[in-house]
């Protein structure tokens, strides 16, 4: 029996590893992944307040590395921040009561092995495509309007 210190240790050790050895992100189907040089810090920040000047509301968060530190485990930065604003909610749910289900719509920020930071999220049009046919023109219009709209988000957070 291994003692719960040392147990302790190679556990924290384990998470880390396996934080680090996935840190960076790939481009896949219906995802934007922007790379920055920022710190995971200062990329939330910006994110954070590309939101508000973007009209859109910051409507959740959430952390896994805060939890994380929270319990005494130190793992990469990786924060999820949710993004929507009220009239498109109205909207989506008059063209498709089983679109609310993705909203908010999600950017992903995670903390790089080099220190930097990417953002990440998937296209609102992307979201919505499982909904396109009982949604019609007004989902895809509404979608439309989000890419653009989590484009310029994206593109303010990481400049």
């Amino acid at each position: 029996m291994m003692p719960a210190m040392i147990r302790a240790g190679l556990t924290t050790a384990l998470l880390m590893f396996m934080a680090g050895a996935s840190l960076a992100l790939d481009a896949r189907e219906g995802w934007q992944v922007l790379p920055t040089s920022k710190s995971f810090d200062q990329l939330v920040a910006d994110t954070q307040e590309a939101v508000k000047a973007g009209k859109m509301g910051l409507v959740t968060q959430a952390s896994a590395s805060a939890g994380a530190a929270g319990q005494g485990i130190t793992i990469p930065g990786n924060r999820v921040i949710g993004v929507y604003r009220n009239d498109f909610a109205r909207r989506m749910l008059e063209a498709s009561i089983a679109a609310g289900i993705e909203a908010p719509i999600r950017l992903y920020l995670t903390e790089n092995a080099d220190g930097t930071a990417t953002l990440s999220y998937k296209t609102p049009t992307f979201v919505f495509a499982p909904y396109m046919n009982e949604g019609g023109d007004a989902l895809k219009e509404l979608a439309g309007e989000l890419d653009a709209i989590f484009a310029a988000i994206a593109e303010a957070s990481v400049k």
